[in-house]
C-alpha cells in the first residue's frame, strides 16, 4: 500500500475506533511503512499512546514523514503512561491480556487455526470460554483471554503480569503433546510455532491494524468461527471482523485457572529469564534457517543500537551509537592484547566512517562518548553514520538471517532489562551482551519441544 491508501484506511471510523478501543490504556507501538522502523516513543521521548480514534491522526502527524502502517498495543493495560518509567513499574500495571501467539507461514491458515483450536478447547475444559476471542494477525493467530476475566479481588493479591504469564505457560504445558502432534503433521508444508511471549514490554497487533508487510487487516473472530474462517476475512477493503471482542468477558471466569497456574508456574517476576515453552517446528520467525553464525562485533553493534533506540527512540542515532560502541570494544580488545605483548595489531574496524575536525562529549547514563557537530558518534577522528552501520553490521547479519528479524529479536531481548541496566556501561556488557555474544539470536532459555 502507498502512503495515501494507508492514510485513507486509518481514516475510516470503524478502523480508527477499533484500534483505539484496544490501545486505550496500553503502551502503543507502530511499524512504519517502507523502512519498517519500530517506534514506541513520540515527541519528548514519551511512550506512544492512543486513547481516542482522533489520536490515530495525531500519531501520523507526530511521526511524519514516516507513515505508521501497523499499530500494536502492549499486553499490559497501565494506570498511567506519561513517562518511560511508567512502562517499567510493575505496580503501574492495572491488567494484562493473556495471549498465545500461534505463528506460521503466509497462507498456512489451516495449520494456525488447528493449533489455536487446541488452546481454545483446553481453555474450555478449564472453565474459560465466555472471555476468549481470537485475532488473525496476518501470519498466524493470537488467542486472547480478555483482561477483565480476572476479578478485582484476585488482581489485588497478584500482579496482573504474573497472572497472565502463568496462565499462558500453564496451558501450554497441558497441551504440549497435542500441539506437538499438530506441528509434526504440518512440518513438511509449513513452519508452525506456538509460544509463551508474555513479558513486561510485549505488544500485540491491534484489531483492524494493517499487517506490517502484508496487505491484510488483523480481524477478530469468535472461537466458534475457527472452522469457517477464511483469509478473505482479512481483506482491508472488506474486513469481516468480530466487534464484540471488547465486551466478551465474564469477570472472575478465569480466577480458578489463574490460581492453579500461579501455584504451578510461580509468576512472571519470579521466573522471568527462566524456562518458557515453545511448541512447534521450523526455525526463526522470519521463516529462514541460520546460514552461519553472527560475529561478536555485529552482535555488539546490534545490541548497542537496540539499547540506544529503546532509551531515546532515535533510530539513525542508534545505528551510529551501535557501530561506535562495537568499534570501541574492538579497539579495547586489541589494544589490551598489544599491552600484553601479543604483538597483534588493532582490528580492521578502526578506519570506519568519515574524518571529522571537531567533536564534543555526549553522556548516555554513566558512559561518555564523543559526537561530531552533526550529532553522529565519533571514535578516534572518524564519525560513524547510519549508512556505515548498514554496510558493516546490517549487511553482515543479513548474510546469516534477515536483518529485520534480528532487529526485532534484539529489541525484544534488550527491552527485557531495566532502565538502570541499560544506563550502565558495565552492567549492559555483563548482563546483556556477554550471555548471548556467541549464541545470538538465541536469547532466551526456552524449552523447545520440537
Amino acid at each position: 500500500m502507498d502512503r495515501e491508501r494507508i492514510l485513507s484506511y486509518y481514516s475510516r471510523a470503524l478502523v480508527a475506533g477499533e484500534v483505539a478501543r484496544f490501545c486505550s490504556g496500553r503502551w502503543v507501538a507502530v511499524h512504519t511503512a517502507g523502512d519498517m522502523t519500530f517506534v514506541r516513543y513520540g515527541r519528548g521521548g514519551r511512550p506512544l499512546v492512543v486513547e481516542r480514534p482522533e489520536d490515530i491522526r495525531r500519531v501520523f502527524a507526530e511521526l511524519s514523514p514516516r507513515v505508521p502502517r501497523a499499530f500494536y498495543g502492549s499486553a499490559n493495560v497501565y494506570r498511567r503512561l506519561a513517562s518511560r518509567e511508567d512502562t517499567e513499574d510493575p505496580e503501574n500495571i492495572a491488567r494484562t491480556t493473556p495471549t498465545w501467539d500461534v505463528d506460521t507461514d503466509t497462507g498456512a491458515v489451516e495449520a494456525a487455526l488447528e493449533a489455536a483450536g487446541v488452546i481454545v478447547d483446553e481453555l474450555e475444559r478449564l472453565g474459560v470460554s465466555r472471555s476468549v476471542y481470537l485475532k488473525w494477525s496476518g501470519r498466524g493467530v493470537h488467542v486472547h483471554i480478555h483482561e477483565n476475566a480476572f476479578s478485582s479481588e484476585l488482581l489485588g493479591r497478584h500482579n496482573p503480569l504474573d497472572i497472565a504469564y502463568s496462565v499462558v505457560e500453564f496451558v501450554l504445558r497441558r497441551v504440549e503433546a497435542r500441539l506437538r502432534e499438530v506441528a509434526s503433521r504440518w512440518a513438511r508444508r509449513c513452519r508452525l510455532k506456538v509460544e509463551n511471549e508474555m513479558d513486561i514490554k510485549r505488544v500485540f497487533t491491534a484489531p483492524l491494524s494493517l499487517h506490517r508487510e502484508l496487505d491484510l487487516a488483523a480481524v477478530c473472530l469468535r472461537p466458534e468461527d475457527i472452522d469457517s474462517f477464511e483469509i478473505a476475512w482479512a481483506d482491508p477493503e472488506r474486513p469481516r471482523h468480530y466487534r464484540g471482542w471488547a465486551t466478551r468477558f465474564l469477570e472472575g471466569e478465569a480466577d480458578e485457572l489463574a490460581l492453579a497456574a500461579l501455584r504451578e508456574v510461580g509468576g512472571y517476576f519470579n521466573r522471568v529469564g527462566g524456562v518458557r515453552t515453545v511448541v512447534g517446528c521450523g526455525d526463526l520467525g522470519g521463516g529462514e534457517r541460520l546460514r552461519g553464525r553472527i560475529g561478536r562485533f555485529q552482535v555488539m553493534a546490534l545490541l548497542q543500537a537496540a539499547r540506544y533506540y529503546i532509551l531515546t527512540g532515535d533510530l539513525d542515532k542508534a545505528k551510529s551509537f551501535g557501530l561506535n560502541r562495537a568499534i570501541f570494544y574492538a579497539w579495547a580488545k586489541y589494544y589490551g592484547r598489544e599491552r600484553g605483548g601479543t604483538g597483534r595489531r588493532r582490528g580492521s574496524y578502526g578506519g570506519i566512517g568519515r574524518p571529522v575536525s571537531s567533536k564534543k562529549t555526549f553522556r548516555l547514563g554513566d558512559e561518555v562518548t564523543f559526537v561530531s557537530d552533526e550529532g553522529w558518534f565519533v571514535i578516534g577522528d572518524r564519525e560513524q553514520r547510519p549508512e556505515d552501520y548498514d554496510r558493516v553490521v546490517a549487511s553482515k547479519i543479513n548474510a546469516v538471517m534477515p536483518y529485520e528479524e534480528a532487529w526485532r529479536i534484539a529489541l525484544d531481548y534488550v527491552g527485557r532489562f531495566s532502565r538502570r541496566v541499560l544506563l550502565s556501561q558495565q552492567e549492559f556488557y555483563r548482563k546483556v551482551y556477554e550471555p548471548v555474544r556467541d549464541t545470538f539470536p538465541s536469547v532466551g532459555r526456552y524449552r523447545t519441544l520440537l
